[in-house]
C-alpha cells in the first residue's frame, strides 16, 4: 500500500504541474470593480498597490512582508463604509486562476496616519486583523481551494469602524512547502480606502502589529511539519482578530465562504468563472489521495512535502 500511495502522488505531481505565483488583479467594493496592475507593467491609476514580481515574499523578516514585492504607492483611494463588502480576485501571473490551495487567508487594516493613503509610507504602519479564514468544516480542505477554483475572497469591514483613510492588507499564505523551516510563501497585497461614516471603533494597541514583525518563521501556522496530515490542526499566525470586529454587528469572512457567484468585469484577463477542468480536476485527485492518509498515519506530510518541493524547485 505504501508503494501505491507513493505512485499515486507521483502521478499527481506530473498531472498537475505547478505554475507561477500571483497577485490581486482586482477588488470589488460593494459591487464596484477596481482593477489592479499586472506586476512590473506600466501602471494605470488604481487603488491596489502594484508589486514588481509575482513571486512570493519569503521569510517573516522580509521588508516586503508589508504590502508585497517592492509595492508602490497607488494613485487612487476608494470610498467605502463600515460594513462594506469587499471581494479580492487573485490571479496567477499569466492571468489564469490562482495556483495554490493550502494555507490561510487573512486580512488586516492600518490607518494612514497623518496623510492620505496615496502618499502614505506603510513601513511603520500598525496593522490590526479583521478576519482570518482557514479550513472548511471537517478540517480536510482549505478555503484557499476556492480561490484556486476561480472565486474571489470575501471580506466584510467591521460595521463600527472609525472613519478615515486605511490600507487593507489582504494576504494569502501558501503552506505547500511549510514542512520545512522558511518554506512558507507570503502573498500580501495592499488596497487604499477612505472609510466614511461616524462610527468610533478602533483597535487596541495590543492588537496591532507591524510587518515585518507580526510573524516569526517558527510560528506554528507558518512552519508546519504536519500540514498534510488530516484532519488538519491549524493555528493562525499573527494577532487575534481585533475586538472591534467581534463587538461589531457585521460579519467577517471567517464565517462566510470566500467565494461568490459574481463575475468580475472583463479586463483582458481570463474571468474567474470556475470550471471542472485543469487545476480543479487536479484538486479532486489530490483530495482522493489525501483520503489514504487514514491508512498511512504519519507518512503523508513527508511524502507530499518531498514531491511538492521537487515540483516547485
Amino acid at each position: 500500500m505504501h508503494t501505491f500511495l507513493l505512485l499515486s502522488l507521483l502521478i499527481l505531481r506530473h498531472a498537475c504541474p505547478t505554475k507561477a505565483h500571483g497577485y490581486v488583479a482586482q477588488v470589488s467594493i460593494d459591487g464596484k470593480i477596481y482593477m489592479g496592475n499586472v506586476p512590473n507593467a506600466q501602471p494605470t491609476p488604481s487603488i491596489i498597490r502594484q508589486i514588481d514580481d509575482i513571486s512570493p515574499v519569503k521569510g517573516a523578516t522580509n521588508p516586503y512582508m508589508n504590502c508585497g514585492q517592492a509595492a508602490q504607492l497607488a494613485a487612487l483611494v476608494a470610498d467605502a463604509n463600515p460594513g462594506s463588502q469587499f471581494q479580492f480576485w487573485w490571479k496567477d501571473g499569466d492571468g489564469t486562476n490562482w495556483p495554490h490551495d493550502i494555507g490561510p487567508i487573512m486580512t488586516y487594516m492600518a490607518s494612514c496616519v497623518g496623510t492620505t493613503c496615496d502618499k502614505y509610507n506603510s513601513t511603520n504602519a500598525e496593522w490590526f486583523k479583521i478576519e482570518e479564514t482557514g479550513l472548511e468544516p471537517g478540517n480536510m480542505t482549505w478555503y484557499q481551494q476556492n480561490i484556486m477554483d476561480g472565486w474571489p475572497a470575501n471580506v466584510t469591514l467591521p460595521s463600527n469602524l472609525e472613519p478615515g483613510q486605511y490600507l487593507i492588507r489582504h494576504e494569502i499564505i501558501a503552506l505547500h512547502l511549510a514542512t520545512e523551516l522558511m518554506g512558507a510563501e507570503f502573498y500580501p497585497s495592499c488596497t487604499q480606502v477612505n472609510i466614511l461614516g461616524n462610527q468610533t471603533g478602533t483597535p487596541t494597541s495590543s492588537e496591532e502589529v507591524t510587518f515585518p514583525g507580526g510573524y516569526s518563521d517558527t510560528d506554528p501556522g507558518i512552519y508546519d511539519p504536519t500540514v498534510f496530515d488530516t484532519p488538519v490542526q491549524y493555528t493562525f499566525p499573527g494577532p487575534p482578530v481585533a475586538t472591534l470586529v467581534t463587538s461589531s454587528s457585521s460579519t467577517s469572512s471567517s464565517s462566510l465562504p470566500p467565494y461568490t457567484v459574481a463575475t468580475p468585469v472583463s479586463s483582458g484577463a481570463s474571468t474567474a468563472t470556475p470550471t471542472a477542468t485543469g487545476q480543479t480536476m487536479c484538486k479532486i485527485q489530490a483530495q482522493q489521495t489525501l483520503t489514504m492518509k487514514k491508512r498511512h498515519p504519519g507518512t503523508l506530510s513527508r511524502i507530499m512535502a518531498a514531491l511538492i518541493k521537487g515540483t516547485h524547485g
